[in-house]
C-alpha cells in the first residue's frame, strides 16, 4: 500500500469518527427536546441526515444506543474528575486511577449519576430504558440497558478489588458489590425522579446514598486485622 493510500485512510478514519462523534452529539440534543421515546426519523431529521446514514455509522439501533450510553459514561466520569478537582482522560481511565479518599470517590460517583438525572432526565430515561432498542434483533431493550449501566459497575468494582489486594483481603465479592451499588443508586435514582423519595435536594440524596453504600464498602479498605 502506497504512503498515499495510507493518507487517504486515515483522514478518512478521522472523518468517520468526527462524523460519528457529531451524530451522537446530535442524538442527545434530540433526546434532551423530544424525549426518551424518540424514534430513528426524529433523530435523523434533527441531524439533517437520513436514517441510513445513522445505521451506516452504527449498524443498527442498538449500536446507536451503545454510542450514545458510552458518550454519557464519559460525562459522567467527567463529572466525578470535576467533583474530586481532577482531570480525567475519558471513562477507560478508570475510578480507581483518582488516588483520593475512596469514600470521596463513591460520593463523587454518586453524585456524578445524580447530576445527569437531575440536568438531562430524558437523557437518563434513555440510558436506563433504551426504549430505541425495543424488540429489535440487535436485542431487547432490559438486556442492552443493562450491559450500559453494568460499565460503570464494573468501574466500582475495578475500585473495590483494587483495594481488597491491596489490603490483603479476597477481592471476590468485588464484582458483586459494583453491580449492587449500581443498583442502589439507580433505586434511589429512579425514586428521586419519580418524587416518591420526598422533597429532597440532589445534595441530599447524594448523601444520604453514599451513607447507605459506604457502610457496607468500606469494608473493602478495612485491614483483615482491624476490629
Amino acid at each position: 500500500m502506497s504512503d498515499t493510500t495510507d493518507g487517504r485512510s486515515a483522514r478518512w478514519e478521522v472523518h468517520r469518527q468526527e462524523r460519528r462523534k457529531a451524530l451522537v452529539e446530535s442524538a442527545i440534543r434530540t433526546i434532551r427536546s423530544r424525549g426518551a421515546t424518540v424514534g430513528m426519523d426524529e433523530l435523523a431529521s434533527d441531524a439533517g441526515t437520513s436514517k441510513t446514514v445513522f445505521y451506516r455509522h452504527f449498524t443498527d439501533r442498538r449500536g446507536l444506543y451503545q454510542a450514545v450510553a458510552a458518550r454519557v459514561d464519559e460525562l459522567i466520569l467527567r463529572d466525578i474528575g470535576k467533583v474530586l478537582g481532577r482531570r480525567t482522560g475519558g471513562f477507560g481511565s478508570g475510578l480507581d486511577a483518582l488516588d483520593v479518599d475512596p469514600r470521596s470517590v463513591i460520593h463523587a460517583a454518586i453524585d456524578a449519576y445524580l447530576q445527569l438525572v437531575e440536568r438531562d432526565p430524558e437523557v437518563y430515561r434513555f440510558i436506563v430504558s433504551a426504549p430505541i432498542v425495543g424488540t429489535s434483533t440487535g436485542g431487547n431493550a432490559a438486556e442492552v440497558a443493562a450491559s450500559a449501566t453494568g460499565r460503570m459497575a464494573g468501574q466500582i468494582s475495578d475500585l473495590v478489588a483494587a483495594a481488597l489486594v491491596e489490603r490483603g483481603n479476597d477481592p471476590a465479592p468485588a464484582m458483586l458489590w459494583g453491580q449492587s451499588m449500581v443498583g442502589l443508586v439507580r433505586a434511589g435514582a429512579d425514586a428521586w425522579l419519580a418524587g416518591t423519595a420526598g422533597e429532597v435536594s440532589r445534595e441530599e440524596v447524594t448523601a444520604q446514598l453514599t451513607d447507605l453504600a459506604w457502610s457496607g464498602l468500606k469494608i473493602a479498605w478495612k485491614q483483615p486485622t482491624d476490629a
